[in-house]
């Protein structure tokens, strides 16, 4: 990923397409909703695998295996802490992105809650299409 240098070097001009591709590959890990729901769920501090698959409803095996895929691109850090893998968030920018994601679904909620009620943003049986 692009440190924050290329971005502001590209402010004003259109972006390189290095850093183009480097944010599509962010929103692209972010557009999973299993691996969207654990990196919410990591939000409030480190958590264990078990309690993480379990908040995200997912099977641990599934936790582990997009916990490996976000470790690769350096969005997750995790540690040993005996027996226990603890995992972090490790880039304050996807902290960024997710509280503003949080807040544009909110806005979209309250501004607009037909959006919510259309059949393809219910799709997998949550309230609220998931959000």
């Amino acid at each position: 990923m692009s440190n924050h240098a290329d971005i502001v070097a590209a402010e004003g001009t259109a972006p390189r397409d290095r850093v183009v591709e480097d944010a599509a590959e962010v929103f692209g890990l972010l557009g999973d909703p299993s691996r969207l729901r654990l990196l919410l769920a990591l939000r409030g501090g480190e958590r264990a695998v078990g309690e993480l698959a379990a908040d995200a409803g997912l099977s641990e095996s599934a936790a582990s295996h997009a916990l490996a895929l976000l470790r690769a691109h350096r969005v997750v850090a995790s540690r040993r802490d005996g027996r226990r893998v603890l995992t972090r968030l490790d880039d304050p920018h996807v902290r960024d992105v997710l509280d503003l994601a949080l807040a544009h679904a909110g806005h979209v909620a309250m501004t607009h809650p037909e959006h919510h009620e259309h059949p393809e943003h219910a799709a997998d049986g949550r309230a609220g299409g998931g959000r």
